[in-house]
């Protein structure tokens, strides 16, 4: 999966296979900024993703808490969700300048609420409702 890729995914199930085939990108510190709309699966793509990894735990959307860790087989990833943000300084409570320096898989949720405290994107996914369903387009841009 490089390039461009778009795809409709029918249900919650393919949605979490969609997220499994991140893991075959070979993410290790990539930011992977996610966009949609307000319950368009983007936390669910997350949870396939760690699912693939080999998470076996929970996996919570950090809308509260701004951001969710995973050590998995020797991998960090940081989930982030910024839904709640207002004003991107408040990122500076979280420390995002040094999260965004270490070597992780960086999973960003409402990007564009941090305005620009945020690198650019190696990896763009837009979930659009289409029906009963999503349409996701992945942008791979490493």
């Amino acid at each position: 999966m490089s390039g461009t890729v778009d795809a409709y995914l029918a249900d919650e199930a393919e949605t979490l296979a969609f997220g499994a085939r991140l893991a075959e990108l070979g993410l290790s510190t990539e930011l992977v900024c996610l966009q949609g709309e307000l319950g368009v699966g983007k936390t669910t793509l997350v949870r396939g993703y760690l699912r693939a990894l080999g998470l076996r735990g929970a996996v919570k959307s950090p809308t509260y808490t701004l951001l969710e860790s995973y050590e998995i087989a020797a991998r960090r990833v940081y989930h982030f969700d910024f839904y709640r943000i207002n004003d991107p300084r408040e990122l500076d409570y979280i420390g995002l300048d040094d999260l965004m320096d270490e070597p992780a898989v960086k999973l960003v949720e409402w990007p564009a609420n941090a305005g620009d405290r945020l690198p650019a994107a190696q990896v763009e996914i837009r979930l659009d409702v289409q029906g009963r369903g999503r349409y996701v387009e992945l942008l791979d841009r490493r």
